[in-house]
């Protein structure tokens, strides 16, 4: 992550900055002509406890991506305690928008995207031409539901690099989506794979998306288990209370370790 700024929260460091900001660093990248892969992926609540659980996560998060966004409130809320001065959410459907739109009168970058069921990334790819007025989506794919062979992995790495593709947007679940971008980074000459969840189907209208009183209220869990009990009823009995605790953890070692070193300091 180099010189970005960042805040660990629940062993995870996320960006300490907004929409703009990464978009600023966004654009410097692409001032760079070596594609370098970098994996950029979006960490809410459950992502952050997930990876305290699954060692080829948390291996990713911390060594391999080039920067976790804060996609969630809570998060967010946690760096502003631990003292990040610029730290706001950086939600996947959010930033996707923003990268369309603001890349949408350069033909130099070119996108691809690679979830969904069957038919949403193309159908999304119309939409992005339509509503925010970017053609610049040369390709579309839709990953297999079933575990997926490392020779599969590079006959899509093959097919995305076939069409000189600057940025790909991945869109499935996490933790299968990080993994499965990081399996790609290996093999893809690209500036940029960002892992977004569920932000085709958001877009597609194929799942609701919570309004942005209730996003920014932290309680978009709730809203997404109301519309999707059964799919979502044990992730979230897992991950709220256990955010609450690793977050309560998180920052009372964060004092802690504040206090001892004021303590070395004064002695």
């Amino acid at each position: 992550m180099e010189n970005t700024p960042v805040i660990t929260v629940i062993d995870v460091p996320l960006f300490d900055g907004n929409i703009p900001d990464f978009f600023h660093i966004f654009q410097q990248i692409f001032s760079e002509k070596d594609k370098s892969n970098k994996q950029v992926s979006f960490c809410d609540a459950n992502v952050l406890v997930t990876s305290k659980n699954n060692a080829q996560l948390k291996e990713i998060l911390t060594k391999k991506t080039y920067l976790n966004m804060p996609d969630g409130m809570p998060g967010v809320w946690i760096g502003r305690l631990k003292g990040a001065k610029r730290i706001d959410r950086c939600y996947g459907p959010d930033v996707f928008e923003y990268i369309i739109k603001h890349t949408s009168t350069n033909s130099k970058i070119k996108h691809f995207f690679t979830g969904g069921n069957k038919g949403v990334a193309e159908h999304l790819r119309n939409l992005c031409k339509r509503d925010f007025g970017n053609s610049n989506i040369v390709g579309v794919h839709c990953p297999p539901f079933s575990e997926i062979s490392e020779d599969e992995i590079k006959d899509i790495a093959t097919l995305i690099n076939s069409k000189n593709v600057d940025v790909v947007w991945v869109g499935i679940s996490s933790p299968k989506q990080d993994i499965y971008a990081h399996r790609l980074s290996k093999y893809l000459s690209v500036h940029f794979i960002f892992t977004v969840g569920a932000a085709f189907d958001f877009f597609t209208g194929k799942v609701k998306q919570a309004p942005i009183f209730i996003q920014r209220s932290g309680f978009e869990w709730l809203f997404r288990l109301i519309m999707e009990p059964k799919r979502l009823w044990r992730r979230y009995i897992i991950v709220v209370p256990s955010f609450i605790l690793y977050s309560i953890k998180d920052y009372f070692a964060f004092i802690l370790k504040r206090l001892v070193k004021s303590l070395a300091a004064f002695i």
